[in-house]
């Protein structure tokens, strides 16, 4: 068994997202709680042909670990040489297997979730990932639970990883059709997690330390996988972990510490290097200011400022601004109150 799941423990694993997960927010999320790191997925060919931009991806800083990185693709000895190259750059703690991608321009390629339909050709490629990397590190895959309503199949999938040698399967429980929409099915989760001797992380539908609570202990998961809601609010590992702790809810942290994670995130993306231009840097992160937007007042119109940033004194301009006019809003309502 791998070690963060022994002793009792119940991880809480950051889900990979593509254009999400690089290694400065993940270097936030570990700060804030997060157990388990798994990096964006990375295509094996892209490794393969040594393309720099697709090693950026497989990058993080050892301070992030246990960490693994996720490749997807569809040749299964293609990808067990993407592995190895991988292991001898950096020797991640384990290398994961994308079974469950949604998006269209991956299933297109046979990737993803579309294995999910083809499962002696998942069995070649989780079976070829894991003889090739041998004992170098353990061998991790990520599904959901089947391709639509007519075919969920996770419970048999999860019996081919496991006799791959799979040492653990994430599942997200909804299917490719579903996307990340209606609701994830934890009954599905819960069958695989029985139906299995390897730990079964959980992922779907997770926005808080009672919603881990639910999860640990009506199912047979070994930990659970957080995403969105990390996206938006990525104190919700320190949250989590509070309430399973104390059996409270934290108060959400105010409005000054999120804008100061905010600027901060600005701040270590273009320390971070990757990007030629600072305009290039606040393009990348508009998506990321979207999400946090929706823990603020006044998010709609701070969206449509965000849409447009481009400078980091531009962020930190919009930042004074909003925390002035929440100062000015709560001392009118103040001076009301007390006329």
């Amino acid at each position: 068994m791998l070690p963060w799941f022994q002793d009792g423990q119940f991880p809480l694993y950051l889900a990979p997202m593509a254009g999400v997960t690089d290694l400065v927010f993940r270097r936030i999320c570990k700060e804030l709680g997060a157990d388990v790191m798994v990096t964006e997925f990375v295509s094996a060919e892209g490794i393969i042909q040594a393309d720099e931009r697709t090693r950026v991806y497989t990058e993080f800083e050892d301070e992030q670990r246990p960490v693994g990185v996720q490749l997807f693709g569809a040749d299964g000895p293609r990808m067990a040489e993407a592995a190895k190259k991988i292991i001898d750059w950096k020797q991640p703690d384990f290398i994961d297997i994308n079974f469950g991608c949604p998006v269209k321009k991956v299933v297109s390629r046979n990737g993803g979730s579309s294995l999910l339909k083809d499962c002696p050709l998942l069995t070649n490629v989780a079976e070829s990932i894991a003889k090739g990397v041998g004992d170098q590190v353990p061998v991790t895959a990520k599904i959901r639970i089947g391709w639509d309503q007519s075919m969920i199949n996770a419970p048999e999938v999860c019996h081919i990883l496991e006799d791959c040698g799979m040492q653990t399967i994430a599942i997200h429980g909804r299917t490719r059709a579903q996307g990340y929409t209606g609701e994830a099915d934890w009954n599905v989760i819960d069958e695989c997690a029985r139906t299995v001797s390897v730990p079964v992380v959980g992922n779907g539908d997770i926005g808080s330390g009672a919603d881990v609570k639910l999860r640990r202990d009506t199912t047979a998961v070994s930990g659970v996988m957080i995403g969105r809601s990390a996206m938006q609010y990525p104190w919700v590992f320190k949250d989590a972990k509070h309430y399973l702790k104390t059996g409270e809810q934290p108060e959400p942290v105010s409005i000054e510490e999120r804008w100061a994670l905010i600027v901060r995130h600005a701040q270590m993306l273009l320390e971070w290097g990757k990007f030629p231009k600072e305009k290039f840097a606040m393009q990348s992160l508009r998506s990321r200011l979207m999400a946090y937007s929706k823990g603020l007042p006044g998010g709609k119109a701070l969206r449509t400022r965000f849409s447009t940033v481009a400078t980091l004194s531009e962020l930190e301009d919009i930042a004074a601004e909003h925390l002035k006019d929440q100062q000015d809003r709560l001392t009118a309502r103040e001076t009301a109150l007390s006329a």
